[in-house]
């Protein structure tokens, strides 16, 4: 495992930022975790999902409506895991951490595991965001090449085409394939995994069981096996595709800078701080509907920096974020809308599929 260590003279930016963040919060009286507007927004959203899934499985619908609830359903909990699971695995839904606990295992209920994406996405992405070789999520060679620093294939000249496969299979691949990768090695990437308790062993295993229960058997006995193919397809191509295109296009896009661990020891010479401003992009911070949906994930450079502060209060504190960016001379990555976002990480992934200079002089 590649060791990273940043360059830690120079705090100045990120102090006063936390200084200017936690001022905001002291003078308007309010907390860094979520409120009423979250609490009903979740609601609303667990509600709507168990609700299609009792549709879907216990009443006679026309097959167009089935098709159409099961890509509801898929968006649905996409939408959970933006909104739920990830405040709630970052301890930033609830001031108790006990609700925090309980609700990151919505990741549980939709298939995944709370355990490993906490130590994944938590601890690995967050601290070396895009540092090749150690972040899990640009990880993808040779399938993806989602760096210029990572080997290139010939088959990576139409990545930036099968990447959408890839995108709208990948919910079921997590499900199915790369969390039972990580549990059974023992590693994220090239991180080892912290070592698991007994609970955490067991939740593993009864979360997979019962997501196999209630997604596979009971469809398939009340519905039959293919109704319930076309429904639980719809349904993870719309969920994975839009978990996917969501989390690309807050780090691999035309703006953001990327680092290597080539070495066994690595240093990078910026802070941590700066670090994720500069690894990091927002995109649509005007779209009132772009960040209900997203659950504030479009506030990116935001959520990298505080991550322990709810999503609803992102809109409030990016103006803060942006003016201390500009007063230390650092750069504030956005796309204004979620299409120039999209259009951004289709070109730099055709970018990074031409093959490199060196190889082509050889």
């Amino acid at each position: 495992m590649a060791k990273v260590t940043f360059n830690k003279t120079d705090n100045s930016f990120y102090n006063a930022l936390k200084s200017d963040i936690d001022a905001y919060f002291k003078s308007n009286n309010i907390k860094k975790t979520g409120n009423w507007r979250l609490y009903s927004k979740a609601i609303f959203l667990m509600t709507l999902a168990v609700s299609l899934y009792i549709i879907l499985i216990f009443t006679t619908i026309p097959v167009w409506q089935g098709i159409l609830f099961s890509a509801i359903l898929g968006l649905t909990l996409a939408s959970i895991g933006f909104n739920v699971m990830h405040d709630a695995c970052h301890g930033s839904f609830s001031s108790k951490s006990w609700v925090n606990n309980l609700l990151g295992l919505t990741l549980n209920a939709m298939g995944g595991n709370a355990f490993i994406w906490k130590q994944k996405h938590n601890i690995i992405h967050h601290t070396y965001t895009n540092v090749d070789g150690v972040d899990d999520d640009i990880a993808k060679s040779p399938l993806m090449r989602q760096c210029s620093t990572q080997k290139w294939v010939p088959a990576h000249k139409f990545q930036h085409i099968y990447v959408l496969l890839i995108y709208a299979i990948s919910s079921f691949a997590w499900v199915f394939i790369m969390d039972f990768n990580k549990y059974l090695s023992r590693r994220i990437f090239r991180t080892p995994i912290q070592k698991m308790s007994t609970a955490d062993h067991l939740t593993f295993w009864l979360s997979k069981a019962l997501y196999v229960l209630f997604y596979v058997a009971i469809p398939i006995y009340f519905v039959g096996l293919g109704p319930w193919a076309i429904g639980f397809t719809v349904m993870h191509v719309a969920m994975g595709f839009a978990l996917a295109i969501v989390f690309q296009l807050a780090h691999v896009v035309e703006i953001t800078e990327f680092e290597e661990a080539k070495n066994e020891v690595n240093f990078v010479d910026q802070n941590w701080a700066e670090h994720q401003v500069r690894t990091t992009a927002d995109f649509a911070r005007k779209s009132k509907l772009v960040s209900w949906y997203v659950g504030g994930l479009n506030f990116q450079i935001e959520h990298h920096l505080f991550p322990r502060v709810s999503h609803i209060h992102y809109p409030e504190i990016s103006e803060i974020v942006k003016a201390n960016c500009i007063k230390f001379n650092l750069p504030y990555n956005e796309y204004s809308k979620m299409s120039e976002a999209v259009a951004s990480h289709f070109r730099i992934m055709k970018q990074f599929g031409e093959k490199p200079a060196e190889l082509a002089a050889a």
